[in-house]
């Protein structure tokens, strides 16, 4: 049913409203043009991965996709973002407010969420239901238990397990400490939580 996405392998973890940094993280495809510029950046790099995801979900690929990295990141600094008229012109709008290259002009800069919240593209999501999650899914899978893998494509469960994944043959994924991921915002209630 509800959907936490998290990806917080390549992340500058413990930035505030208006602090900055410079590190240089992040997925290749998703990274905005001050990142790549090397200059001082704050959470409105944030608001450009969102567009970024946004585009791909909407178009299949990432805004200024190539194979070759070199290529890509020339065309995040240099290239116009090419949208096709097959989309609503909110979802346009949303696009060119994220995936704005001038930092102090993309959607967020000014008011964080509650700008992006406020964009006509969402006009119909009652954020405090989605919160809350009293929004029933669109795809409510049925899952048998915590092993359940039918809903997943095989092409990934296939997919061989890396020897570095487990330092030890020994530890089992249940061993992990219960305070692995204190502090994180998501909590699943014991209604949310699978039976194994």
């Amino acid at each position: 049913g509800h959907v936490v996405l998290t990806d917080f392998g390549l992340c500058k973890d413990g930035l505030r409203e208006r602090d900055t940094t410079t590190t240089f993280c992040g997925t290749p495809e998703y990274l905005a043009p001050e990142v790549l510029r090397k200059e001082a950046y704050d959470r409105t790099v944030d608001w450009w991965c969102l567009g970024a995801v946004l585009y791909e979900m909407l178009y299949g690929l990432p805004p200024f996709y190539s194979r070759d990295t070199a290529e890509m990141y020339e065309n995040i600094l240099h290239k116009p973002i090419r949208l096709r008229t097959n989309i609503s012109l909110a979802a346009r709008s949303i696009l060119e407010g994220l995936l704005q290259k001038d930092k102090r002009r993309r959607l967020g800069a000014q008011e964080d969420i509650n700008e992006v919240k406020q964009h006509e593209f969402f006009k119909l999501i009652n954020w405090h239901d989605l919160e809350t999650k009293n929004i029933p899914p669109p795809f409510n899978p049925n899952v048998k238990g915590c092993l359940d893998l039918k809903n997943i494509d095989p092409e990934f469960t296939r997919e061989p397990v890396p020897a570095s994944v487990m330092k030890s043959p020994g530890i089992a994924a249940s061993n992990v400490s219960e305070n692995a991921f204190q502090g994180f915002s998501y909590q699943p209630t014991h209604t949310h939580q699978m039976i194994a």
